[in-house]
């Protein structure tokens, strides 16, 4: 039996070298997921930690200035896109996005619990992904020290005891400048939003080119030693101020004029040539699902569009709405809004 088992033996050698190798498949390197946004986007590190687990991606962020920089920076790079998805577009600038035809349609499915006066492109390629207020902010601790009572109306910034008081943003570099001058067309009309910038002019606005610049450097509550006591900013900035506050506060050291306020909406949308289809509706689903809408108001001090989404305590105390908000039609503004930059700025800035 021995040489029996011998052959046994050199045929399971034989055999087994004769056997394809197989080696270990080494774990696919995730998918990266690019989105292109304005430099005031943030979100908190474990969502977007979660998302990419749940979906096997990287996601990449690029800042790219204000809304209306990133907007023009995703219109000269359409033909190579440099991301798959776009956050940020709002109804100011939104006419300028379509017209330049950068994204591609999604019919998300949470579109259907948003409403309708959101929705401003009936073919989906700009998706609404939360909305707030521009107004004017004012210091309440310079008022009160200066036993000054605070403008309650547009028509008020426009009287001498206000001389010198308001910061504005240019509305050519500025998305909340924008709105404000928008806010002006709306409340004045084209016959008469020239006449109240001029009086404006007359009784010292101080334009800058950005909100960081207005909030930060000239606005007296934030900075505690800037020259303007009010500035263009949101209705929700005051909850900021709290939120944000290096010592706990009882009561947000600013508020908000809510005259003469102008509905801001921003929109997501997925960049027409993306390689990433499903991932790109897949980030768009997320940033319309509950997780990302509650904290959206912590994060970039908007409210969300997702009825379900519920808003963080100090957020809900001392940020506002205003009661009838200013509104353009997104036509209007698409014809105009260049020759009513135009015009303010020959007439504020010349």
């Amino acid at each position: 039996m021995k040489p029996f088992f011998a052959f046994l033996l050199l045929l399971s050698v034989l055999l087994s070298a004769c056997a394809p190798q197989v080696t270990a498949t080494p774990p696919a390197e995730p998918a990266t997921l690019i989105v292109m946004t304005h430099d005031s986007f943030a979100v908190s590190d474990s969502l977007i930690q979660a998302f990419e687990q749940a979906n096997q991606v990287k996601v990449s962020f690029i800042k790219s200035g204000d809304a209306g920089a990133a907007l023009n920076k995703a219109i000269l790079t359409k033909d190579a896109p440099l991301a798959d998805v776009f956050f940020g577009v709002d109804n100011t600038f939104l006419s300028r996005a379509l017209d330049a035809d950068i994204f591609e349609p999604y019919n998300a499915p949470a579109l259907a619990q948003i409403s309708a006066e959101l929705k401003l492109d009936p073919q989906n390629r700009a998706l609404p992904a939360d909305f707030g207020d521009v107004c004017i902010n004012y210091d309440k601790a310079w008022f009160a020290a200066k036993a000054l009572t605070p403008p309650a109306s547009l028509d008020d910034l426009t009287r001498p005891e206000y001389k010198d008081l308001l910061v504005v943003e240019n509305p050519a570099t500025s998305s909340p400048g924008l709105a404000f001058l928008l806010a002006t067309v709306a409340k004045y009309g084209e016959t008469g939003y020239l006449d109240y910038w001029q009086a404006l002019r007359a009784n010292g606005v101080t334009v800058v080119d950005g909100w960081d610049t207005a909030y930060y450097t000239n606005f007296s509550a934030s900075s505690g030693k800037g020259p303007q006591p009010m500035v263009v900013s949101y209705a929700s900035s005051p909850a900021a101020e709290v939120i944000f506050a290096s010592e706990p506060l009882t009561d947000a050291p600013t508020a908000s004029l809510l005259d003469g306020c102008f509905r801001q909406i921003e929109f997501v949308g997925i960049l027409k040539g993306t390689q990433n289809r499903a991932l790109a509706e897949k980030f768009v689903d997320f940033v319309l699902d509950v997780p990302f809408q509650q904290d959206m108001p912590g994060q970039m001090f908007v409210y969300p569009v997702n009825p379900a989404a519920q808003l963080p305590e100090a957020f809900a105390k001392y940020a506002q709405t205003a009661p009838a908000p200013l509104t353009l039609p997104a036509e209007t503004i698409a014809a105009q809004r260049d020759a009513w930059i135009e015009a303010f700025t020959q007439t504020v800035l010349r």
